[in-house]
C-alpha cells in the first residue's frame, strides 16, 4: 500500500546558497515548514526584501516502497533537488505542487536531500512583475511517498491520477471516472467506490488495468452541490487490486453540479440564479508571509463565510490543496488563476513557463467543485499590448478548453483596456479591475463604465473582478475624501459599490479587493509601509474593518447589527452622525441607554444629530436580539493620529501639476544623450532620481488620470522604462491624441533635459 511520510520537521536552511551541501552542516540555522525567508523583510517596504537562492537540507531514511517519490506542494519560485548529491531535478513556478521519482538515487539510511529554492527575478518564469510580495522559500510542505511498481500514477504534472467529472441528466447524474496507472499489469484491475458524506456506498465500478483507464457511473437522484446554500460533496476511492488485495489507493472529493453563465441574467448554479458577490484573496498574513498553516487557512475562510460571500477570487496564482479544500466544504464558487499578470516576456521560453503553469493548475484541481472558471491573465497589458500578446492569450485559452472542456475561461482586465478591445472577444467570459474613485475619477464612473460595457456588449458576460480603496483604522473624518486613506473613505467607497452591484445582476461575479490586507514591499501608502491596505481585513486579521459590515449587511443571512466609527471615538462639537451597517429592516439607536430614533431601511442606516451629552455618550444600536454599542468622547481638538501626516501625502508627488498633454504637439525623434537619462534607464534608477523621478510620475500620472507614487512605479524597478511604457497607448480617455509611441518620445525628451 501507498505510504506517506511528512517532512515538515527538522530543515536545516541557509540564505544565499547556490550548491547544496555535501553532508549535514551543523551552523545552519533549524526551520520547520511551512518556511519563508521574506516574513519580515517581504512586508516592511522600501523594495528590498531578499530575492535570491537559498537551501533547505535534512536527512531521512529509505521508506517503505518499490518507487519512492519526493513530492513538494509549492517553492518559490524556482527549485532544485538533490539527493545525496546528485541532481533529481528541476521546477520553475513558485505555487504548484511538483514530485520526483527519486527512488534510484536512495540510500536505505541517512539519504541527504537538500533543495536549492530561489527567488530571484527570472525573465521566462511568471510572475514577472506585479503588485504583491514574491516571499521565496518551502512555503507549503514537502512529504515521501511510497508505492508498488504498479501505482496511479505520480509523474504528471502533480496529478492526483483520477478525476471525476459529472453531467446531470433529467433527475440523475451520470458520472465520468477516470484513473491513470504507471506500471499496469494483466492481473490487476481498479475498483471505483463513490461514497455520501455519511460514508455509504452510493455507486461502484470496477475496470481491467489500462495506463488509461474511464467508465461511467450513474447516481440516481443525486443531492446536489448548491453552493454556500448546500456544499454537499461525495468521495470517490480508487483501488488498485491485485487478486484479493489492494496495492494502492486514492481518494479525492467532488460535488454534483451544473451551472452556466448568462450575460444578461448572470452566474446560474444547477438552474438556480445566484449572482457571485464576494472577495479576492492573497494567501500571506502579517508576520507569516505566505508560510500559512492549515489551521490560518481555515480561519482566512471562515471570515469569508462570516461576510456572506458566496464567491472567491483566487489571485494571482494556484493556492493551497488546503484551501480549495476548504472552498469546497462551504460552497465558494471559485476563480483560480496563473500569475500571467502585469507585463508579458516576449522570450518564448516565458510562453512555455505560462503554459505548464496552467498546465498544473487544471490537472491539480480539475476534481473541485468549487472551482467554476479559469482565469488566463491579470491586467497583462499594463506593460503595453505587446506584439504576440493576443496570440499568447488565444494560446492558453485553447490549451485551457482542451485540458478542461467543462469550464469556462475568464481574464481581468485593467480598467485602461478599450471596451471595443479585441482582447475581450479571447475568453468566454470577461471581468475588469476598477478604481474609479480611488486612483482617479470618481466612484460614480463605476455604474457609468459598467452599464455602457453592458450596453456595447449585450452577448458578453461582464464582471467586475478587481475594486477597492485603501483603508486605514487611525484615519478618520466627518468629510471624508479620497486617498485620506480613512476607515471612513473605504466604507463611504464600499456602501456606494455594495450598492450599485445590487442593483446589477447581470454581472456575472464581483469580487472586492481585497478580502485582507497583503504584503507589497514596494508600497509606500497612507503612512503604512510594504502593504497593500485594500483589505476589508487587517493583515494580521485582528479587526474587520467598517467596510466589511457594509458587504455582510448586503450578503449575510445571519442577523447582526454593527455600529460604524468605533475608531472615531474621539469627536469634537455638540452633535455628531452615527452609522449603522445591518441586514435586519429596523434599526433603534439608544443614547445613554434612552431611546434616541428608530429607523426602517436596508444595509445602512444614518442617523443624523445624534448629541454628545457628556465626555462620554454611550450609543447603542439594536435590533431585536441583535445589539451593538461603542463609547464617544467629546473632546475640543482631535487627536493628530486620526489624519494622514502631511510626510505621507501622496498630492505633491503624485499629482501631474507641471505637465501639460496640450503643451507637447511636435514630438522630437527618440535621442540618446551620454550622461542624460533616457527611456533606455531603468525604472529604479530613474525614481533614484529626485528630478527625473518626479518627471516620470507626473507625465504617468498625466497620461494615466490616475495618481501614482514612487512606490507604485517601484515595483518595475528592474525594468527599462521603454519596456512599460507601452501602457500609455490609450491609458484613458482623456489622454492626448497621440499614441503610446509618442508619449514616449515626450518622455524621453524631457528625461533628456536631466543630467544623470
Amino acid at each position: 500500500m501507498r505510504t506517506v511520510k511528512n517532512l515538515n520537521k527538522f530543515w536545516m536552511f541557509k540564505k544565499d546558497v547556490t550548491q547544496p551541501p555535501a553532508s549535514l552542516p551543523g551552523e545552519w540555522e533549524f526551520v520547520d515548514l511551512p518556511h519563508t525567508w521574506n516574513a519580515s523583510d517581504g512586508q516592511d517596504g522600501g523594495n528590498d526584501y531578499y530575492r535570491g537562492s537559498c537551501c533547505y537540507v535534512r536527512s531521512f531514511d529509505r521508506p517503505l516502497g518499490d518507487r519512492i517519490y519526493l513530492e513538494t506542494e509549492a517553492a518559490a519560485n524556482t527549485a532544485e533537488v538533490y539527493i545525496n548529491g546528485m541532481k533529481a531535478g528541476r521546477h520553475e513556478g513558485g505555487y504548484s505542487i511538483f514530485r520526483m521519482d527519486i527512488t534510484d538515487l536512495l540510500k536505505e539510511e541517512n539519504n541527504l536531500l537538500a533543495i536549492l529554492v530561489d527567488n530571484s527575478p527570472m525573465d521566462h518564469v511568471y510572475p514577472q512583475v506585479a503588485d504583491f510580495t514574491f516571499y521565496g522559500g518551502l512555503y507549503r510542505g514537502v512529504n515521501l511517498i511510497g508505492v508498488a511498481d504498479s501505482h496511479f500514477d505520480l509523474d504528471y504534472l502533480g496529478s492526483r491520477g483520477i478525476t471525476v467529472s459529472s453531467e446531470i441528466d433529467g433527475g440523475h447524474a451520470v458520472l465520468t471516472l477516470e484513473a491513470f496507472l504507471t506500471n499496469p499489469a494483466e492481473d490487476l484491475s481498479v475498483c471505483f467506490e463513490i461514497r455520501d458524506r455519511e460514508g455509504r456506498m452510493a455507486g461502484r465500478a470496477v475496470c481491467p488495468a489500462n495506463p488509461a483507464v474511464k467508465t461511467k457511473l450513474m447516481l440516481m437522484n443525486p443531492h446536489l452541490w448548491q453552493g454556500v446554500e448546500d456544499p454537499y460533496l461525495y468521495e470517490l476511492k480508487a483501488h488498485l487490486v491485485r487478486r484479493n488485495e489492494v496495492i494502492d489507493e486514492v481518494s479525492t472529493r467532488f460535488g454534483v453540479r451544473s451551472f452556466k453563465v448568462d450575460p444578461q441574467k448572470g452566474f446560474i448554479l444547477n438552474g438556480k440564479p445566484m449572482p457571485l458577490r464576494g472577495v479576492s484573496r492573497h494567501q500571506d498574513i502579517l508576520g507569516a508571509g505566505n508560510a500559512l498553516t492549515p489551521a490560518q487557512h481555515l480561519a482566512d475562510m471562515e471570515l469569508i463565510r462570516e461576510i456572506g460571500a458566496n464567491t472567491v477570487r483566487l489571485a494571482h496564482y494556484q493556492h493551497s490543496q488546503e484551501f480549495y479544500d476548504a472552498c469546497d466544504e462551504a460552497g465558494m464558487v471559485v476563480w483560480a488563476e496563473i500569475p500571467f499578470i502585469s507585463v508579458m516576456n516576449e522570450d518564448p521560453a516565458a510562453h512555455e513557463n505560462c503554459i505548464l503553469q496552467m498546465k498544473e493548475l487544471i490537472i491539480q484541481n480539475y476534481n473541485h467543485p468549487s472551482i467554476c472558471f479559469w482565469g488566463i491573465a491579470n491586467e497583462i497589458t499594463i506593460g503595453g499590448e505587446r506584439p504576440g500578446l493576443a496570440e499568447n492569450l488565444r494560446a492558453l485559452n485553447d490549451l485551457t478548453h482542451e485540458l478542461d472542456p467543462t469550464r469556462p475561461t475568464t481574464i481581468a482586465q485593467m480598467s485602461l483596456v478599450p471596451k471595443e478591445s479585441p482582447l475581450n472577444e479571447i475568453t468566454d467570459l470577461v471581468s475588469y479591475n476598477h478604481y474609479f474613485g480611488w486612483y482617479g475619477g470618481a466612484m460614480e464612473q463605476n455604474e457609468v463604465w459598467l452599464d455602457a460595457f453592458h450596453e456595447m456588449h449585450p452577448q458578453i458576460p461582464l464582471g467586475l473582478s478587481e475594486y477597492g480603496a485603501e483603508g486605514i483604522l487611525t484615519y478618520h473624518s466627518d468629510d471624508p475624501k479620497v486617498k485620506d486613506y480613512s476607515e471612513d473613505y473605504q466604507a463611504l467607497y464600499h456602501e456606494h459599490m455594495a450598492k450599485i452591484i445590487d442593483e446589477r445582476p447581470w454581472l456575472w461575479a464581483t469580487h472586492v479587493w481585497n478580502m485582507f490586507d497583503f504584503g507589497c514591499d514596494a508600497r509606500d501608502e497612507g503612512g503604512i509601509k510594504g502593504r497593500n491596505n485594500k483589505g476589508l481585513v487587517t493583515m494580521d486579521r485582528k479587526i474587520c474593518k467598517d467596510s466589511f459590515y457594509v458587504y455582510k449587511a448586503y450578503w449575510s443571512s445571519d442577523p447582526f447589527v454593527h455600529l460604524a466609527g468605533s475608531g472615531y471615538s474621539q469627536r469634537t462639537g455638540e452633535y455628531t452622525d452615527v452609522k449603522v451597517y445591518s441586514n435586519q429592516p429596523c434599526i433603534s439607536l439608544y443614547i445613554d441607554g434612552e431611546l434616541f430614533a428608530t429607523i426602517s431601511g436596508s444595509h445602512v442606516f444614518c442617523f443624523k444629530c445624534v448629541p454628545l451629552t457628556g465626555r462620554f455618550t454611550m450609543i447603542c444600536a439594536v435590533a431585536g436580539s441583535q445589539s451593538d454599542s461603542i463609547t464617544l468622547e467629546k473632546t475640543s481638538v482631535l487627536p493628530a493620529v486620526y489624519t494622514l501626516p502631511p510626510e505621507d501625502d501622496d498630492d505633491g508627488d503624485g499629482a501631474a501639476n507641471w505637465f501639460k498633454l496640450e503643451d507637447y504637439q511636435d514630438v522630437k525623434p527618440l535621442e540618446i544623450r551620454p550622461g542624460y537619462f533616457s527611456i533606455k534607464d531603468t525604472v529604479g534608477d530613474i525614481l533614484e532620481h529626485e528630478e527625473a523621478g518626479s518627471a516620470l510620475i507626473q507625465v504617468m500620472s498625466a497620461v494615466s488620470g490616475m495618481k501614482l507614487k514612487r512606490s507604485m512605479m517601484g515595483m518595475m524597478k528592474d525594468m527599462p522604462l521603454e519596456q512599460i511604457a507601452g501602457m500609455m497607448s490609450g491609458m484613458s480617455d482623456s489622454a492626448a491624441p497621440q499614441g503610446g509611441q509618442d508619449m514616449l518620445l515626450i518622455l524621453n525628451d524631457i528625461l533628456n533635459k536631466i543630467p544623470k
